[in-house]
């Protein structure tokens, strides 16, 4: 009975003495986390008396340095390394005492000594090098990782650590240098490259170190297609395209490579409009002759590629009616299918917009719809372009009843809600302001945010401009203006937009002709009369509704054709702050983020 007694005893001692300690540990780390630091010095002390682990120190060791005992946590520190001399841990919390405490010289000495002392093996040198990390030494941290590669004799060791220090760091040359150490072994880390250096690099002066370390490395590795890639994606980040197809076809030249790197490469000029380039890469390609997998490919994105400059004004009428031949061509070889419906659609788009050959265009699309196995949503579309086409032949009623057969066939669908904004275009078009203004009120709850927007300044702006009979006739000469515009004669629709204030002086279209001349110099690529006239709309009327689409379209000048990035960067940030609900916002606030160089939001 005693020794039961006993040890019931002792068991209660041990509970009631594990309580306390349990108590004692929440009332530290509550005093911690309250920064009530004096008191948790004392109460950690006691536990760290009772119990020298890792966790009492560094907390206890912390505690002393945020009330300036340092003698404390020197006298801590060093007993600690005279219990146990090999754990550097300890010894780098000295060091770090020194520096807390002003002593320099003490601190860089000690630092210097740990990681001499470092040992020969990978995971200690991690647990050590993780004192720093505690610390917030990342500087240390980066020699110590160093150092244990030269200890190891292997610097592909630690990359993961490096690579993730240098990127919160935002050391750019750490960084680069850090990749082409780890891309030498591992290109599969390419992609998070690109990422990493794109999310740190402020402009082309670092795409040019980058650049300048890349050729050298190639020049000591010219096989190495990692690097070529690499040296390739720099380019097109610099908006270098030429450059970079000349870099990827002397390498396809050299090692006799498989040409879908050009193929993907002439695909990512197209996605950035850089279609001059494009079509070097396609011809690149088509030289090969028909024996190459991507002569077919090629040829029919050249052809697609030349419609897109054709579309920017880059063509003459010579130009379009060879590049007209050529898809008539590609329909004679191929014949008349889903596949080619492409080359149809945009044979029958140049005649009827370019080559002044409107019939013909119309001919051509109501043969593409007796192509076999087209769907609907296909045939939907070609529909769409014939109605448009009615309108360039006269044929007003012929072009609302098509519009309305899509509408009705796609009902609450964004090609049935295109289909009636295109009729609703086609009333307003022809001064039947009233059903016009019905249909756009109607389109304005349209899920496609592009459609409501477009129906909602139709509606705006029938509503604000038949106050009066002078502002009525002035719509309809503005109508009879943006009318022209949509049968492409830009030269005819100018001086219509010039003549209504002199017959209707004090209208209120001022805003609205000022966007109508703006689009029109713009899609003539008149940039110095373009600018003016945006300038001049957003001065003169900050509360019109084309006012954030003139400060979209002239930031967007400023970025990508006149050069003058801080220019745009003050439009996007006024669009951002005083536009909050354009539909504008969130691509002004990605292009500003993208000028100002860093990922952090506005």
């Amino acid at each position: 009975m005693k020794r039961i007694g006993l040890l019931i005893f002792l068991c209660v001692s041990y509970n009631c003495l594990f309580a306390q300690v349990l108590n004692d540990d929440a009332a530290a780390y509550q005093a911690y986390e309250q920064g009530e630091y004096e008191k948790a010095a004392l109460l950690l002390g006691k536990l760290f008396e009772k119990n020298p682990s890792d966790n009492y120190f560094d907390l206890y060791l912390n505690t002393l340095l945020k009330t300036r005992k340092y003698p404390e946590a020197e006298k801590l520190a060093k007993k600690m390394i005279k219990q146990q001399p090999d754990h550097l841990g300890y010894q780098i919390s000295l060091g770090k005492v020194y520096q807390e405490s002003g002593q320099q010289d003490k601190a860089l000495k000690t630092f210097a000594e740990v990681i001499s002392l470092l040992p020969k093996e990978e995971n200690k040198i991690r647990f050590y090098v993780s004192y720093f990390y505690r610390f917030q030494a990342y500087d240390l941290a980066i020699s110590a990782f160093l150092q244990g590669r030269k200890i190891l004799g292997n610097e592909q060791l630690f990359t993961p650590e490096l690579l993730n220090l240098f990127r919160f760091k935002k050391d750019k040359d750490g960084l680069v240098n850090e990749y082409i150490n780890a891309l030498s072994v591992s290109p599969a880390m390419l992609p998070q490259a690109e990422a990493d250096l794109a999310s740190v690099f402020d402009g082309n002066s670092d795409y040019l170190i980058l650049q300048s370390i890349l050729l050298k490395k190639l020049q000591k590795e010219p096989d190495n297609d990692t690097f070529t890639q690499l040296l390739t994606w720099q380019y097109i980040q610099r908006r270098e395209f030429d450059m970079a197809l000349r870099q990827l076809i002397a390498q396809n030249k050299r090692l006799k490579q498989n040409d879908a790197t050009i193929f993907n490469l002439a695909n990512t000029f197209l996605s950035n409009d850089a279609y001059p380039s494009a079509v070097k890469a396609y011809e690149y390609l088509l030289a090969k002759g028909p024996q190459n997998e991507y002569y077919l490919p090629s040829r029919i994105q050249l052809i697609d590629t030349k419609y897109q400059l054709l579309l920017q004004g880059a063509y003459e009428k010579a130009a379009i009616a060879e590049l007209a031949d050529q898809y008539q061509a590609l329909i004679k070889e191929f014949g008349s299918s889903t596949q080619t419906l492409f080359a149809m659609t945009r044979w029958a788009n140049l005649q009827a917009y370019y080559l002044n050959a409107p019939s013909k265009a119309e001919e051509a699309l109501e043969n593409a719809l007796k192509v076999p196995n087209l769907n609907a949503m296909e045939a939907g579309r070609i529909k769409l372009s014939l109605g448009d086409i009615y309108i360039l032949n006269n044929e007003p009623w012929e072009a609302f009843l098509i519009y309305e057969q899509v509408a009705k066939k796609f009902e609450n669908q964004d090609i049935g809600n295109e289909a009636r904004f295109r009729s609703a275009k086609l009333s307003f078009y022809q001064g039947n302001f009233a059903y016009a203004k019905a249909q756009a009120d109607v389109l304005k709850a349209s899920t496609s945010q592009l459609i409501a927007n477009d129906a909602l300044n139709l509606s705006l702006l029938l509503s604000d401009n038949l106050q009066s009979p002078a502002d009525s006739s002035a719509l309809k000469m503005y109508a009879d203006a943006e009318m022209l515009q949509f049968r492409n004669l830009p030269e005819k629709a100018l001086p219509k937009l010039d003549s209504i204030n002199i017959a209707f002086p004090g209208n209120s279209l001022s805003d609205d002709v000022q966007m109508s001349k703006a689009n029109i110099y713009i899609k003539k690529h008149n940039y110095a009369l373009a600018v003016p006239v945006l300038q001049d709309l957003i001065a003169q009327h900050p509360e019109s509704l084309w006012a954030d689409d003139a400060i979209f379209i002239l930031a967007g000048l400023y970025q990508d054709q006149l050069a003058q990035p801080e220019e745009a960067k003050k439009l996007y940030q006024k669009l951002i702050s005083d536009f909050p609900g354009s539909m504008y916002t969130i691509e002004a606030r990605k292009f500003y983020r993208k000028l100002r160089g860093d990922n952090m939001p506005l």
